[in-house]
């Protein structure tokens, strides 16, 4: 597997930087938000093995990084392999199956799970054949009676810029984010402490609610449910068992704006 930095896609400060510009030491001092609980919460008691609670729920984690998320939901009960392209994230992710590959070229030879997660807007990847095949590969390993979990973009990501959040720890700001095309930006994000500083330069592309949908169909996906108030997290199913768009939740008709959720913010920390 090639180590050569993505196209379009970079990444400067201390340390490994991975293929798509992330700097491992930085995302070393990230904690998880409120993530695993909603990941967690989205899953029914009794969806593993054991019948009653996550114990055997089997979930396949992609673009696992540092295990940032791997280590609460092993905590929560499920049972976690962990996927990501860099070495030296996979490095420290311990306690887990790990497997070193890219999402988009995945194939574990009919292995299913009954979760797959698919965070930090992944989903949104710049180049089109890899984000058709991120998707695909969520319908390849995800159960016919699974679900899968993803996290995307507000409506109004790339223009709110520029724009910053703030920690105990340091600065994380969205610097700009340059037109490419139509619909892919190019996002400059930069992450400044007292003692390092990082940037990362990355391809994101556009959703409608029409073109997620259908890209989502098109790898055999449908949505089932918008998890959240705030519209960031779905929940797809494979197309023979998904419920029809908007069903279940009010808003979930819309794509939500950041406006939408002034008490969202915090919890949203990693989103920006």
């Amino acid at each position: 597997m090639s180590e050569a930095t993505r196209t379009g896609y970079s990444g400067t400060g201390p340390g490994a930087i991975t293929p798509d510009g992330c700097a491992v030491e930085h995302w070393l001092r990230l904690r998880p938000g409120q993530e695993p609980e909603i990941i967690a919460s989205a899953v029914p008691a009794g969806a593993g093995i054991l019948g009653t609670t996550l114990l055997g729920t089997t979930l396949l984690e992609l673009g696992c990084g540092v295990g940032r998320l791997t280590r609460p939901l092993v905590e929560r009960g499920f049972t976690v392999t962990a996927v990501d392209e860099s070495p030296e994230m996979l490095a420290h992710v311990t306690g887990v199956r790990t497997i070193r590959s890219t999402i988009e070229g995945l194939d574990l030879g009919g292995e299913r799970f009954d979760v797959v997660l698919l965070a930090s807007f992944l989903v949104h990847a710049g180049d089109p054949a890899v984000r058709a095949g991120i998707l695909r590969a969520c319908r390849r390993h995800v159960a016919d009676a699974g679900q899968v979990l993803i996290q995307r973009e507000s409506a109004d990501w790339h223009l709110r810029v520029p724009r910053e959040s703030r920690t105990e720890h340091g600065v994380t700001r969205v610097a700009s984010a340059d037109p490419v095309d139509a619909d892919t930006s190019s996002i400059l994000v930069e992450y400044e402490y007292e003692d390092a500083r990082w940037t990362q330069r990355f391809l994101s592309h556009r959703y409608t609610e029409e073109s997620f949908a259908a890209a989502l169909a098109a790898a055999g996906l449908a949505v089932d449910e918008v998890l959240t108030e705030d519209g960031t997290w779905v929940r797809a199913r494979p197309m023979a068992g998904a419920v029809a768009y908007g069903r279940r939740h009010a808003h979930s008709h819309r794509w939500w704006t950041w406006q939408d959720r002034p008490a969202a913010r915090a919890a949203a920390r990693g989103a920006w």
